[in-house]
């Protein structure tokens, strides 16, 4: 999020874990613990300094790095920042345009290195949210308006954006859907909580419903969308041309991802004013999957996992999680993937609204541990990793998209 204003930093985690200056031993990191798959941002405004200005030298030594490691990246094209010239970030009527141009050519560049998975938009419907709702992030628009016509931008945009790729790298393109797996339980029948409860259940799947053009006039939040904004043209629209995933990726957290509604007490939910949480651990994995992967009929893949804890707690959810994971593909789920977030340590959002050092902000939840070490951040490794890469080199856990 390179975007700053009175109070608010910009945040990117690239130059806060110093990836940006040590990607070269960083890719090797993941190597070394054995992953086959690496989920890997690219900074959009950096690339694209100015409008149809681009600076590849970064980008290209990082892309040969991958080759010449032979590990298999998948690219992660819109991960919350906007350029800095986007006036009005998402909510630009440029934005959905402006990101199939630069995923287009983000894909021209590197199909001859064999560069071939993609994600066009990483946790939309968070995006949405923090953007559109709780006008947390730029353009810091609120309420369903503006949740509305965010959603609206990110999933026309999320449209284009894999058209053009897929016109550029044809069939052989693999295009990996990722958002944030999200469950709601105690009291959602409560009558202060019915209504909202069912249209957070359904928001959750909200872009991907819309993109791979599922959402008609009797879809639930069909009404929800034409009453702050759209037409019917703009639900015509996606049913059009929809896309569809060759992957359906799942984030699971398991001490955030299930929220809990209470009677008698009202969150509006996000940083400000959170739900309280409940840990559902592998059955609330297993949940999310096993619908991701009805709903949209495709491979599915665990595309982000952790415990932010000691090192013994996130080896015992390193051990939980992928212990299901196998259970599942023994039962004939099709799931494909599982990934690890992150590799090393990372700073928490909360650094943006903070004027507090960095170590403030650090989060325990990678195989390596940052540790800042005469002005600079060592990566230390953990047991985890070693844990990482006995499970990577298992052979019952071998098969990628």
């Amino acid at each position: 999020m390179p975007q700053e204003r009175a109070g608010e930093r910009a945040i990117d985690e690239y130059v806060l874990t110093e990836h940006d200056v040590r990607w070269h031993s960083d890719l090797g990191l993941a190597v070394d613990a054995g992953a086959e798959l690496l989920r890997w941002g690219v900074p959009w405004y950096r690339i694209e300094p100015t409008p149809g200005v681009w600076e590849w030298s970064w980008l290209d030594r990082v892309m040969d790095r991958f080759a010449e490691l032979g590990l298999r990246p998948i690219v992660d094209l819109m991960h919350y920042g906007t350029p800095l010239w986007l006036e009005h970030e998402f909510a630009n009527p440029e934005y959905p345009a402006r990101v199939a141009e630069y995923s287009a050519r983000v894909a021209e560049r590197y199909a001859a290195l064999g560069v071939m998975d993609y994600t066009p938009v990483n946790e939309p419907m968070i995006h949405a949210l923090f953007s559109g709702e709780y006008a947390y992030w730029p353009p810091y628009l609120s309420g369903p308006d503006g949740l509305s016509l965010m959603v609206h931008r990110l999933a026309r945009g999320f449209v284009l954006a894999q058209q053009a790729m897929q016109q550029v790298l044809g069939d052989g393109a693999v295009f990996v859907h990722v958002d944030a797996g999200m469950r709601y339980v105690g009291d959602t029948d409560a009558p202060e909580h019915r209504d909202l409860s069912t249209r957070l259940r359904e928001q959750v799947f909200l872009v991907e419903d819309l993109v791979t053009g599922r959402v008609d006039g009797q879809h639930q939040l069909a009404s929800f969308l034409l009453a702050h904004g759209w037409g019917d043209d703009d639900l015509a629209w996606f049913r059009a041309d929809p896309i569809q995933p060759t992957v359906m990726g799942v984030n699971y957290y398991p001490r955030h991802s299930t929220e809990v509604f209470e009677a008698g007490v009202r969150h509006a939910g996000g940083f400000r004013d959170p739900r309280p949480t409940r840990d559902d651990g592998v059955d609330g994995l297993e949940e999310l999957l096993r619908a991701a992967a009805v709903r949209y009929g495709a491979p599915v893949m665990l595309t982000e996992t952790c415990v932010t804890a000691s090192v013994p707690a996130r080896i015992a959810w390193l051990d939980a999680s992928v212990a299901r994971v196998r259970e599942l593909r023994d039962d004939g789920l099709d799931l494909v993937g599982y990934t690890w977030w992150p590799v090393f340590d990372m700073f928490e959002w909360t650094y943006r609204h903070s004027d507090a050092p960095r170590e403030a902000h650090r989060l325990t939840v990678g195989l390596w541990e940052l540790a800042e070490r005469d002005g600079t951040l060592e990566r230390v490794p953990t047991a985890i990793v070693d844990r990482f890469r006995m499970h990577a080199g298992d052979p019952r856990n071998q098969k990628t998209p």
